[in-house]
């Protein structure tokens, strides 16, 4: 299994039950997989599981959590049921992302199209232009998702330039591209130290909760970027998790006379990492599956 196939296997699955009223209640999803869910106060860092009860999988998901967060556990523990993995949750940190086993990536890019599915995310952005803090935050609470998770999602759906980068303590985690970028190689490497110069950089710096917006020199973020443009970067800052996110984005004539090298990869080179998936990583204690 790849990223391609958990995309198709999801956008299945979506196109199997009525999405209406999916932004308000998932229990369509549920009656689809034939689960059932529950809520209990789960143990600090444990967001839910799934067990199989007389043949039906119950899904149990962290009472003391966000409803956001809430949400994106049911989807993920959908995507388990759906596609088959077995779930990995346990001994991986908070900070651990790269390390989490991939059967946890994989249900983690499921949920995402669970949550915000693709057509209709896409047609909410077609027409709004370039990104703006309130646009992320009026897509996240649309669909009730986080703002990291929003924000993932439009670089990885819109037409414009754009990428989403997630930075644990000072170490990048992942960077999502719009497929504009990944069409011109534009690439910033995961497990590298969050660049100088950058809004992230300067936010993390302050160790306290913010947010920012400002332009930057393109080479900040992208090395192997020959045109000298400069970027929009919108950031947060989460003093509480030491995490901070990014959204980057140019005009499409700032990219338009790139050329990239034949021997130059254009798709997630991310060690199957993908999309921010909820408001922290998924920290696990056991699993029961």
């Amino acid at each position: 299994m790849d990223e391609a196939d958990v995309l198709w296997k999801a956008r299945q699955f979506v196109a199997s039950v009525d999405t209406s009223n999916i932004h308000v209640d998932l229990n369509a999803y549920v009656d689809a997989a034939k689960a059932k869910v529950g809520f209990e106060e789960l143990e600090d860092g444990e967001s839910g599981y799934t067990i199989n009860v007389k043949g039906q999988p119950r899904i149990t998901v962290n009472s003391l959590e966000t409803p956001e967060r809430q949400r994106f556990t049911i989807c993920h523990e959908i995507a388990h049921i759906v596609l088959g993995l077995v779930s990995q949750h346990d001994e991986i940190p908070s900070w651990g992302y790269a390390k989490r086993d991939i059967n946890e990536t994989w249900c983690d890019v499921f949920a995402a199209e669970l949550l915000m599915p693709y057509d209709i995310f896409r047609a909410k952005i077609r027409d709004e232009g370039e990104p703006s803090e309130e646009l992320i935050e009026s897509l996240a609470s649309e669909f009730r998702t986080s703002f990291p998770a929003a924000g993932s999602r439009f670089a990885a759906v819109t037409d414009l330039p754009c990428a989403f980068v997630t930075i644990d303590r000072s170490i990048i985690r992942y960077a999502s591209r719009s497929l504009s970028l990944r069409k011109i190689g534009a690439w910033i490497a995961p497990k590298s130290p969050v660049p100088t110069g950058s809004v992230a950089h300067r936010l993390r710096a302050d160790e306290v909760n913010g947010s920012a917006t400002q332009e930057v020199a393109q080479d900040i973020w992208f090395s192997d970027w020959e045109k000298d443009r400069d970027l929009w970067e919108m950031s947060r800052h989460y003093a509480r998790f030491d995490q901070t996110v990014s959204l980057l984005w140019c005009d499409e004539d700032d990219i338009s006379d790139v050329e990239v090298s034949r021997t130059r990869l254009t798709t997630y080179e991310n060690d199957g990492l993908s999309e921010l998936t909820g408001e922290l990583p998924w920290p696990g204690k056991r699993s029961r599956r």
